[in-house]
């Protein structure tokens, strides 16, 4: 019998997606069946019955890292430039040439960060524990030391952590303070990794300083009654709503399958 691999998403895929699946599958020699919309948690569960593979959009066993990296790095500068144009409002503005960007975790999307950036000609600086220094200067970016010498010496700082025990909160009103003037912070990370009450406080203390967000702080009704053309945030997290960022997780997620059904291969396992 050949190895059965069910696709349920209650938010589908695109159907490009879903055909590149079908085709890796069929290549493996594996067959597909595909459980789309359901909305009732029986339909599932009688789904799964029998495979030996499962893809889903959200809650995974097994992730596929870096997939919507260029969706979310091309997010950041959408956000930039909104804040830098004042919201198009009309308003004299900011150019990006020529000022600092500060990438805080230097991952897959940081990377991707990078790259852009440096097509608008921003200078490049990056804070992060885990990555060689060498490995940075060999991308063309300066790594710094410490948070503090990347919030004090950079125009913008673009944040990618993780949301850990040690990340919470750790972007707070002491860090911000030593930005320079102008400065703006991008968060296409977590929401919890901003103190908020610190955030509400840099707001309140400088009025140079702007706040860009792909999912709205839970203060957002301060910010909207306080701060009108200082802030940009998104209708909800969209940093990998994509087409293309859609089709590459579902391409990578079939792939990941047969080579963890073939070869044992663990490389991307949360859990």
């Amino acid at each position: 019998m050949p190895r059965k691999v069910l696709v349920a998403t209650e938010k589908p895929f695109a159907k490009v997606a879903v055909t590149g699946i079908a085709d890796i599958f069929r290549a493996a020699g594996y067959e597909m069946a595909l459980l789309e919309s359901y909305k009732d948690k029986a339909d599932l569960l009688k789904a799964v019955a029998g495979i030996d593979g499962l893809i889903i959009r959200s809650d995974v066993a097994m992730n596929t890292p870096g997939q919507n990296s260029n969706a979310v790095a091309e997010l950041v500068f959408g956000l930039m430039i909104n804040l830098a144009r004042r919201g198009f409002s009309g308003k004299d503005g900011t150019e990006l040439r020529g000022k600092k960007i500060g990438i805080h975790a230097y991952g897959n999307v940081g990377k991707y960060v990078a790259l852009i950036a440096r097509g608008f000609g921003m200078e490049l600086f990056a804070f992060d524990p885990y990555v060689p220094a060498e490995k940075m200067k060999a991308e063309g970016v300066t790594p710094v030391g410490s948070m503090d010498d990347l919030y004090s010496s950079c125009d913008y700082i673009s944040l990618h952590l993780p949301k850990t025990k040690d990340t919470v909160k750790s972007i707070h009103f002491a860090l911000l303070s030593k930005m320079k003037k102008g400065a703006a912070v991008i968060n296409t990370a977590r929401a919890e990794v901003i103190d908020e009450a610190g955030l509400l406080q840099m707001m309140e203390a400088r009025p140079d300083f702007l706040y860009g967000a792909d999912v709205a702080p839970e203060c957002a009704a301060e910010f909207a009654a306080k701060y009108a053309g200082r802030y940009c945030f998104t209708a909800k997290k969209i940093g990998a709503q994509t087409a293309e960022a859609n089709i590459n997780a579902g391409l990578a997620a079939a792939r990941q399958i047969v080579n963890f059904l073939e070869k044992g291969d663990k490389t991307f396992q949360v859990n």
